[in-house]
């Protein structure tokens, strides 16, 4: 379990075809992971391989791959990093799982004000979990979903301090991300299924 709150920006350093599947190593600021434990890689729970001093070594097997960006990524791509939460922590985000749901595309940025807004086209078993300011992670970051202006879209508003801590001031048209729903919405809708019908199915825009 996560909170998608980063708390470190990482490095690929390397990426090789193994027999554990894509393997990535990572630089980063932790110097006390341990082997097995879990650690959400722009939102994508991922199981540490091997460590040391400011690095692991993590890899996604062919489902992940199908489901993530996992299967573009560079040597020199900068990663959002989180480690999972323990009993006793603070939840200053909200729960996440580091189960990615989908995959959006940004198809639109542009500052307002203070506000960096961002237009994410996401697909329809998705988008219909979104709640006008409710929870969405994307990359890894918990945010609030600041509107919905039209069928399919998701608009994020980030702060300033969002864009500093993590990869999403590098966010531009075409980008692929991450996207995890809010997990009671995804409870509530498998438990309503079968009592509702898709042209019953209220779609709400803002």
């Amino acid at each position: 379990m996560f909170t998608g709150l980063i708390d470190d920006v990482g490095i690929v350093e390397a990426i090789d075809t193994t027999a554990a599947g894509l393997e990535f190593r990572v630089r980063c600021r932790y110097d006390d992971l341990a082997a097995g434990e879990s650690i959400a890689v722009n939102g994508a729970c991922l199981t540490v391989r091997e460590h040391g001093a400011g690095w692991f070594t993590a890899a996604a097997v062919v489902t992940t791959l199908e489901r993530t960006t996992f299967a573009a990524w560079n040597v020199g791509d900068r990663v959002n990093l989180e480690r999972a939460l323990r009993a006793g922590d603070r939840l200053g985000g909200d729960l996440v799982q580091g189960h990615v749901d989908g995959v959006g595309i940004v198809v639109g940025t542009r500052t307002v004000d203070d506000a960096f807004l961002v237009d994410v086209e996401l697909p329809a078993d998705l988008f219909e979990l979104m709640v006008p300011h409710g929870s969405v992670c994307v990359d890894g970051v918990s945010l609030t979903v600041n509107a919905l202006p039209a069928p399919g879209i998701l608009q994020l508003s980030i702060i300033e301090y969002t864009l500093r801590h993590t990869t999403l001031g590098a966010f531009a048209a075409g980008r692929r991300v991450h996207v995890e729903g809010d997990v009671i919405g995804k409870y509530v809708r498998h438990l309503t299924a079968p009592y509702r019908t898709q042209d019953r199915v209220e779609k709400v825009y803002e």
